[in-house]
This record gives structure tokens, C-alpha cells and sequence, in this order.
């Protein structure tokens, strides 16, 4: 376990800058030069109002780092809310800085989800930022119990101005059990929004993921996946669509410790006018992970003169009995295709519009709940 990085708002030196190898590409030192002041409690908002509404009836609403709302009385038999003070630090605070910081800053201690095994199971985690120039933090934990089958439509909301949101998820995935997350996030143009999560799997287990991010001034998402092999699987998936001088930073790390352990993870971006899109994705195989079969893919067209992709895909093998591979490419579009289409009477811009999307398509496609597909279908070619 790494030693616990402390990450103090009130000492610039702490925070993380592009001189941190981790952050390199996303200068949060450059934005955060001091702690904002706290942000306020909202009124109790409006239940299953989130883009994830149809899907389900479970719902927790935490606003402004605090709970807003949820299905208490209403809740799906099999899933079940409770609160604790909580540990001092997640286990993965080392490499979790920003999450070491929200779980000792969180105002509510941390929210346990837990799913029960039998029938399929689902919950909206809606993280709602209204808020002017101020900051809050939050924890969430959650337990899907051995046997159990759970989908999690976690959204990120950000209807105010220049906050800075830092959340941390921690998320337990017991033997067989398998859990698929899909995040929608949707930050003001302005904001500064951190989400760490770390993964903690058993084996037998599943965990898929699926990342869509709009950016914001700084917006990171990072995940931290402990692997231990034995029959369990990872599908760590995510897109980012950007425009103006919106920045998304893709941040993954997955350890496979132990024998016979399968990772697939496909990141996709697009970026246009001055945005910048940033993908970290390493996958370490650790002595005596024999059997892993791990494949790691990330593309991105560049749309405009002054766009920017900065890519880091990384492997680092221990184990000599392994299957892993890693791609990385950036261009633009296809100039020939383009001309293709225009050619039987689609306009140039829509033109472009549908090879975005197509391209952009591929992440989406493997999101394996139906609703949850077409959801971010709707997301993402609103954004096209």
C-alpha cells in the first residue's frame, strides 16, 4: 500500500500540479491556488429528474456534498442505503490523493449502497453541483454482496458556476457478483470536478464501466481497479466529446494480482475548438499473474487546428505467462469518407456529425444495459 499523500487547500504546495507525474496533463494547481468556501445546503430537489429517470425508481440525491434525497421509503427490495462516520482514509489514499482528501473533508461521513443477491438490481446516484465559486466534497461506498447482479446510472450535474466538486467512490464487488456502472458527466464550463474511484473485486466477480465526459475547466476522472484474477473480468470502457476550452482527463490503473484474469477497456474522444482531452490508462500485471489476458485501446480525432489529445497508455508486466496489448492513435477524420457522403447530398456538417458519432458509437455499443445504451445515445448526439 502506498503511504498516504496529504493534500492540504490552504498550502498551494500540495496540490497537485503538472510537476506531479500522475497530473502531468491536468494542472490542478493552476485553477485550485486556495479552498473555496464551503458550499450551501440546497432544498430537498426533485426525485428520478436526472438523465438516467426512466430507468429506475432507486434513487440517492446528494447535493452539494450533502444527501439531498432518496427512495427511502420506496426502495427496490435488494438494495439498501445506510450511513457510517467512516473509516479516516480509503484504502487506496496513496495513489488517491484528491479522494484521501474528500473522504476527510466529506460532510456527512460516507453513504453505503449495497446490492443483495437475486434478481438484477438497480439504483440512480445523481451528484448534483448547484453552487457559485464555492467547494464540497463527498464519499459514497458501494457493496454489490456475493451472487448479485446490479447496475449503478451514476450521473455528475453541475448546474452552477466556478465550484470545485471532489468526490470519492469506493466500490466492493464480491465473489460472482457483478456490478456494470455507467457515468454520465456534465459539468459547468467553469468548474473544477474530481471523481476518484477505487475498485476492490473478489473473484468470480464482473465489473464494467462506462464513462461519457463533457469536460469542464479541469475535469478528472480517475479509477483504481484491484484485480485478483481468478475468474474475474474487467470492462473498463469511456468517451469523451469536447468543445470550446473544455479539458477531460481519463485516468486508469488496473493490477491484476493473482492467476487467470481478463481486462478489455476501450477509451474514444473527440475534441474540437481549443479543448483537450487527456487519457492515463495503465495496467500493471504483478509477479505470479499468470493467465491474464489484458487489452487496452484509445483513439481520438482532433476536429480543429487547436485541439489538443494528450495520450498514456501503459503496460507493465511482471508475469511471463500473459496475453496483453495496447493501441493508441490520434488523427482526424476521413477526408475520403467525408467526400463520399457529400457526394449523395449530406452537407459537410452533417457529414461530420454522423462519422463522429459512428466513431464515438463503438464505446457506447458495449454498455450492456438497454436503457442505459440508448440514454447515452441521446447524450451524446445532442452533444454532436
Amino acid at each position: 500500500m502506498n503511504a498516504p499523500v496529504r493534500i492540504d487547500l490552504k498550502d498551494v504546495a500540495t496540490i497537485p500540479s503538472r510537476r506531479t507525474e500522475a497530473w502531468k496533463y491536468s494542472d490542478l494547481r493552476r485553477w485550485l491556488r486556495d479552498e473555496p468556501p464551503p458550499s450551501p445546503a440546497l432544498p430537498e430537489g426533485e426525485p428520478n429528474d436526472g438523465p438516467f429517470r426512466t430507468l429506475t425508481t432507486n434513487e440517492l440525491l446528494i447535493a452539494n456534498g450533502r444527501v439531498n434525497w432518496w427512495s427511502e421509503d420506496d426502495l427496490g427490495e435488494g438494495v439498501e442505503i445506510t450511513q457510517y462516520a467512516g473509516p479516516d482514509a480509503p484504502r487506496m489514499a496513496g495513489a488517491l490523493p484528491m479522494g484521501a482528501l474528500a473522504a476527510a473533508k466529506a460532510l456527512e461521513g460516507v453513504h453505503i449502497i449495497s446490492f443483495k443477491a437475486g434478481a438484477p438490481r438497480t439504483l440512480a446516484l445523481r451528484l448534483l453541483t448547484d453552487a457559485k465559486n464555492t467547494g464540497h466534497h463527498a464519499r459514497i461506498g458501494v457493496v454489490v454482496e456475493a451472487g448479485a447482479h446490479a447496475t449503478l446510472f451514476e450521473s455528475h450535474e453541475g448546474w452552477g458556476e466556478a465550484y470545485l466538486a471532489n468526490t470519492l467512490i469506493e466500490i466492493f464487488v464480491e465473489d460472482g457478483a457483478t456490478l456494470e456502472r455507467v457515468v454520465m458527466i456534465e459539468d459547468a464550463v467553469d468548474a473544477l470536478s474530481i471523481t476518484s474511484s477505487e475498485v476492490h473485486l473478489s473473484p468470480g466477480a464482473a465489473f464494467h464501466q462506462t464513462v461519457m465526459a463533457g469536460g469542464s475547466k479541469l475535469q478528472r476522472f480517475e479509477t483504481h481497479v484491484r484485480h485478483p484474477g481468478q475468474g474475474a473480468s474487467v470492462r473498463m470502457d469511456g468517451l469523451y466529446a469536447l468543445s470550446g476550452e473544455r479539458h477531460a482527463d481519463l485516468t486508469s490503473v488496473v493490477t491484476h494480482a493473482g492467476l487467470d484474469g481478463q481486462t478489455s477497456q476501450l477509451v474514444k474522444g473527440v475534441v474540437r475548438d481549443q479543448a483537450r482531452g487527456v487519457f492515463q490508462g495503465k495496467i500493471v500485471v504483478e509477479r505470479g499473474a499468470d493467465g491474464t489476458d489484458a487489452r487496452m485501446g484509445h483513439h481520438a480525432l482532433i476536429l480543429s487546428e487547436r485541439g489538443e489529445v494528450d495520450a498514456k497508455p501503459e503496460l507493465i508486466i511482471y508475469a511471463d505467462d500473459v496475453q496483453c496489448a495496447h493501441g493508441n492513435t490520434v488523427g482526424a477524420l476521413d477526408e475520403s469518407a467525408l467526400f463520399y457522403m457529400q457526394q449523395r447530398g449530406i452537407s459537410e456538417h452533417e457529414a461530420r456529425a454522423l462519422l463522429t458519432q459512428a466513431f464515438l458509437f463503438e464505446v457506447v455499443d458495449r454498455i450492456e444495459h438497454e436503457g442505459a445504451r440508448e440514454a447515452v445515445r441521446e447524450w451524446l448526439t445532442a452533444r454532436l
